[in-house]
């Protein structure tokens, strides 16, 4: 864990290079990935076959691919009652925040007589990729799937490592609208929905997280296919003043560090005290956290705590432009209201990151790796397209045309002009 004082006259450069050291790049994933899209794009489903025997240590003949009725009928079943209705409830909740996402139609006819307007449609098909593994991630699948139902999207293919899907997630997947299941994951998962591999169908657009391998077939094949983002590992940045239970703040940073190795917690505090009292707080929580292999790792490799006035919290948060960011400090409101660059922020001392995982209702797919500089977390627009409508009549054409055939000309595009001078006539 780094320890840096914004007194300290070196701390602007300390600080820069803190913020500069790379997290999570394994080296020749790109190779690998490419690889295997490649051989998915070639042969198809044999390729799907063997990258399962290879990688998960699964055997599945083409019939085995497509998780059944029965068996999403029988996962269901066997989730725990109030698993499911956790799941409803967030489900309802995530539905209702996204709902209020979704932008309109629109029309005008503009001073020149020109109609003028927008119209949205939902993408064809979508395929989500839910991790498997060490855990089950329900919430992944309702974060993915409910903004791309809102949006109108009819079909929604969800893939997951193969070797026994969890209750959990069958569970989530009913209750947000996934059309179907297949058992596959890794780069090859990505590849399959992208260019197609027998009974999986291409789709359109690929979402959900995934190792480094999944981010790297993610990339290879935008362009062909729309993707979510790049992701990276998991951040979280928590403002917090002395009043502070600093049991409470530990707790915030492990619940980002449990992630991933390569997770990043940061404590920004203007009290020392306080500091030094969440340092030990997160000592005596790992004695018992179930990951606490993986969070001390991450809070002894990525890990910070900053000493600052609560002032400069918010141009730090700014450079730093998390993934998440929880302002538990007396008036939280004032100083959000000068942060920029955040995936989400969280208000107040009974708002946890964690809240926003699973049941606020805002999304959890959050840009991370300082990409909240440019870009925003999943939500309903994402699974939409925007098409400009333009309608002239002659009266409206004349006010345009002189203006569009010098620029034209100056382009050197004779014809482009021509389609416009022609019509003067």
């Amino acid at each position: 864990m780094r320890r840096l004082n914004a007194s300290d006259p070196k701390f602007a450069a300390v600080f820069a290079a803190f913020l500069a050291e790379a997290r999570g790049s394994p080296a020749d994933v790109e190779t690998a990935a490419a690889g295997v899209i490649e051989a998915v794009r070639r042969e198809g489903v044999p390729a799907l076959l063997r990258f399962s025997q290879d990688f998960d240590g699964v055997t599945l003949d083409e019939a085995g691919l497509r998780v059944s009725e029965d068996e999403i009928e029988a996962g269901v079943a066997a989730c725990p009652a109030e698993v499911r209705d956790a799941l409803a409830f967030a489900a309802a909740r995530i539905r209702d925040y996204h709902e209020r996402l979704r932008p309109t139609d629109g029309q005008f006819t503009d001073a020149a007589g020109v109609d003028l307007g927008w119209r949205w449609s939902p993408l064809d098909a979508v395929g989500v990729y839910v991790p498997g593994g060490r855990a089950a991630y329900p919430s992944t699948v309702l974060m993915n799937v409910i903004p791309a139902k809102v949006a109108g999207v009819s079909r929604i293919a969800m893939v997951t490592p193969p070797g026994g899907v969890q209750p959990a997630v069958l569970a989530a997947a009913r209750v947000a609208g996934v059309s179907e299941i297949w058992r596959v994951g890794g780069a090859h998962a990505v590849a399959a929905l992208a260019y197609g591999a027998g009974p999986i169908a291409p789709v359109d657009k690929i979402v959900g997280p995934g190792n480094a391998y999944v981010t790297a077939a993610k990339r290879r094949v935008y362009g062909h296919v729309g993707i979510d983002s790049l992701a990276g590992p998991s951040e979280v940045v928590v403002v917090a003043d002395g009043a502070n239970d600093p049991a409470w703040i530990a707790a915030d940073l492990l619940a980002q560090a449990e992630h991933d190795p390569d997770a990043q917690s940061i404590l920004i505090t203007d009290d020392a005290a306080f500091a030094g009292a969440v340092d030990a707080a997160i000592a005596a929580q790992l004695v018992t956290l179930a990951t606490a292999k993986t969070a001390a790792a991450s809070w002894r490799d990525h890990g910070a705590i900053i000493i600052a006035p609560l002032d400069r919290a918010p141009d730090l948060v700014n450079q730093i432009a998390p993934e998440h960011v929880q302002f538990a400090v007396a008036d939280p409101e004032a100083l959000a209201a000068r942060v920029r660059h955040a995936g989400a922020i969280f208000l107040g001392r009974h708002t946890p990151e964690a809240i926003g995982d699973y049941v606020a209702g805002s999304n959890h797919v959050l840009p991370t790796s300082r990409a909240a500089r440019f870009s925003s977390g999943l939500s309903t627009v994402d699974f939409l397209k925007r098409t400009s409508i333009v309608g002239c009549d002659s009266d409206a054409f004349a006010q345009l045309a002189d203006a569009g055939v010098a620029l034209a000309e100056i382009e050197g595009l004779p014809a482009h002009a021509r389609s416009m001078a022609i019509r003067k006539n």
